[in-house]
């Protein structure tokens, strides 16, 4: 494990957003294999900044593995996970430009997607969940209700199960699918790189639970059985670390049926096979208030589960590494 402060940055406390996304530009400078993409701008104006970390310089682009955390604003274990994650490839693949992770793999790390309410749960409401849009109609106009939940507004099966059409409502589901600026964002460049992209995560807290698709419905995928297979070998791997244990199945099934989530969209429109929704710590002592103690054991643990899962991603598409550090896909 390697844990190393820098800009600021650490993982004994939550952050504010200015200093996550300042070590991530330190990190980009630091080290050629780093950069950052600013994929869109938030509803109130702050860059939607995402890493990638790639040693294919200006080779073709490897298959890759998306991750993002940050989607509910209060949720701050997410991102707080979500950069111990990054710090760790980071770190490692500077040690050795051959670390198999980053050898085999381009990883593009959103660390948090609705950076308004991030701020805003900072700054005036610690339990505010939704982005920080303005909503439309009688009842937001009286009421004065911003905001949309971001994970009730992908674009696969909008508007279903577990939404509300009330804009006052912590499940609003927004005016459209996509009305929120930060998911068009992720929706478009997911849609760029789908030919790539072997694994979707998105990591929320709290339940201790690692969801499948269908989250919009309890309907099981026809490739149920694969996404089993990844799933459950990652909640071993993760409970091997401190004994921590996670569920596995789709939402419906284990929670509650939310329609319009990014895992549904990132299997159901751009067709990432594994796709997966990670429920962190805890199952409800502390709940969203987990306490900043918490932040490294749970980063690592959730580290074992993506390393489980990219390394059995790279086993069912074969990706391998050539004598030469090239690396090849056979499987497409």
């Amino acid at each position: 494990m390697l844990v190393r402060e820098q800009s600021g940055m650490s993982w004994d406390t939550y952050h504010r957003l200015s200093t996550i996304h300042s070590w991530m530009e330190s990190l980009a400078t630091t080290h050629d294999f780093v950069s950052v993409l600013t994929i869109g701008s938030s509803a109130e104006g702050r860059p939607l900044k995402v890493f990638k970390i790639s040693t294919a310089g200006n080779q073709t682009e490897k298959p890759s593995i998306w991750i993002d955390g940050g989607i509910h604003a209060r949720e701050w274990i997410s991102p707080a996970v979500v950069t111990h994650m990054a710090n760790e490839l980071i770190q490692n693949t500077a040690q050795d430009r051959s670390y198999p992770l980053v050898d085999q793999f381009d990883w593009y790390i959103h660390p948090v997607v609705n950076p308004d309410g991030y701020e805003y749960t900072h700054t005036a409401e610690r339990m505010w969940r939704k982005t920080r849009s303005n909503s439309e109609g009688f009842l937001a106009s009286f009421f004065k209700c911003k905001g949309t939940d971001p994970n009730r507004n992908f674009g696969y099966m909008w508007g279903g199960k577990g939404t509300s059409n009330n804009p006052c409502s912590d499940i609003y589901r927004g005016s459209k699918a996509a009305s929120e600026v930060e998911i068009a964002a992720i929706q478009n460049f997911l849609l760029q790189k789908k030919d790539s992209l072997k694994l979707f995560l998105t990591l929320h807290s709290y339940s201790q639970m690692l969801f499948l698709p269908w989250g919009y419905d309890k309907i099981r995928t026809d490739d149920y059985a694969e996404l089993m297979t990844v799933a459950t070998k990652a909640a071993k791997a993760l409970e091997s670390v401190y004994g921590t244990k996670f569920e596995v199945g789709p939402s419906p099934e284990l929670l509650y049926a939310a329609a319009g989530g990014s895992e549904d969209f990132a299997k159901g429109v751009a067709g990432i096979k594994y796709s997966y929704c990670m429920e962190l710590r805890d199952t409800g002592s502390y709940g969203f208030i987990l306490p900043q103690e918490q932040i490294v054991p749970s980063g690592v643990e959730t580290f074992a589960a993506v390393k489980s899962m990219a390394e059995d991603i790279a086993k069912i598409y074969n990706i391998g590494v050539k004598p030469n550090n090239e690396t090849k896909v056979v499987q497409d």
